[in-house]
């Protein structure tokens, strides 16, 4: 039976829980610019009608948190993600002790003018652990240079070309970046033993994790796991799910700290298609741990054809975002 290569990149990161990621001396990073739809990717509701990107920026306004889904090789995806957060932040956010900051780009103005709200924005990352929010902070704070960030805060192997805009963005505005996921060795741990065993951590560690025990999966994420995993769970030893379940149950905890220091704020948070799709993982956990929490799903596939949008997207989220596949 031919693995799912979601199945096959879960497996592989469970069972190593390692980050790679050379420092490089990275180019400035340009404003994302306005996307055109079409040929490249095509915007759907849930249901298969066709939507925009603006819709969903506009529907954001009623979230208190936006999961946006991704495959990591996906630049395309990467590139929508960097621009949703900037055009978030312009349509939504807070400019408090921010004058001096340039207008936005007249394209982004509504009838009320560019800032019709004032919301708290934070961005979110699956891409960073918990263990090094500190590092990330002093660099959003200028306090250490990017190399110095970059060799500490384990940032991942295509960081510079797939989330630094995003970072980027967020260090020149002034905006709170949170570093959500669970640190991998500990991920690594639950997945060998089980959760039961991270108890047996220091409490230093366990600062690192969300309150444990943990929730476990639910019906349905169990039901999607055993369709993503297929044949490679015959091959699996250990808790492979108490280590997914980690993931999700750090980064749900991670945005409800965040919404709770950001009185009427918004998050935008990037995962993995699998800890977001069908509003599984980690909406569960984000409500369990702030239940009444407002949820906006995006989900982003690679596809072959993004005008054709199939039986398997419906669902997936509040909004699809369909993108073409590369060839190889």
């Amino acid at each position: 039976m031919r693995l799912h290569p979601l199945s096959t990149l879960l497996l592989a990161a469970l069972l190593s829980a390692c980050a790679s990621g050379s420092p490089s001396v990275a180019p400035e990073p340009a404003p994302a610019a306005p996307l055109e739809e079409g040929e490249e990717f095509r915007v759907y509701r849930s249901d298969g009608t066709p939507a925009s990107l603006e819709e969903i920026v506009q529907a954001a306004g009623s979230a208190d948190a936006v999961l946006i889904g991704e495959e990591h090789t996906d630049y395309t995806t990467h590139q929508i993600q960097a621009f949703l957060f900037q055009r978030v932040y312009m349509v939504h956010g807070s400019r408090v002790g921010q004058t001096d900051l340039p207008s936005p780009h007249p394209a982004m103005e509504g009838e009320d003018g560019p800032w019709p709200a004032d919301r708290p924005v934070v961005l979110s990352l699956e891409m960073f652990e918990t263990d090094v929010q500190s590092i990330l902070d002093e660099y959003l704070a200028d306090l250490i240079t990017e190399d110095h960030f970059k060799r500490s805060a384990r940032p991942w192997e295509r960081y510079d070309r797939d989330y630094r805009p995003a970072v980027e963005f967020a260090r020149v505005h002034g905006l709170e970046v949170v570093a959500a996921n669970a640190p991998r060795r500990y991920v690594n741990r639950a997945s060998r033993l089980g959760k039961a065993s991270l108890d047996e951590l220091s409490e230093e560690a366990r600062s690192f994790l969300p309150p444990l025990p943990y929730p476990d999966a639910s019906e349905a994420y169990q039901a999607e796991w055993d369709a993503l995993m297929g044949a490679a769970a015959q091959h699996m030893r250990g808790s492979p799910l108490d280590g997914q379940t980690l993931w999700d149950a750090s980064m749900g905890h991670s945005i409800a700290r965040a919404l709770d220091r950001n009185d009427g704020g918004l998050v935008v948070h990037f995962a993995g298609g699998f800890h977001v799709e069908n509003h599984t993982g980690i909406p569960e956990t984000l409500v369990h741990y702030r239940p009444g929490t407002r949820i906006l799903v995006v989900a982003a596939r690679p596809t072959e054809d993004p005008g054709v949008f199939g039986e398997e997207h419906q669902g997936l989220g509040d909004f699809v975002i369909l993108t073409r596949e590369p060839v190889e």
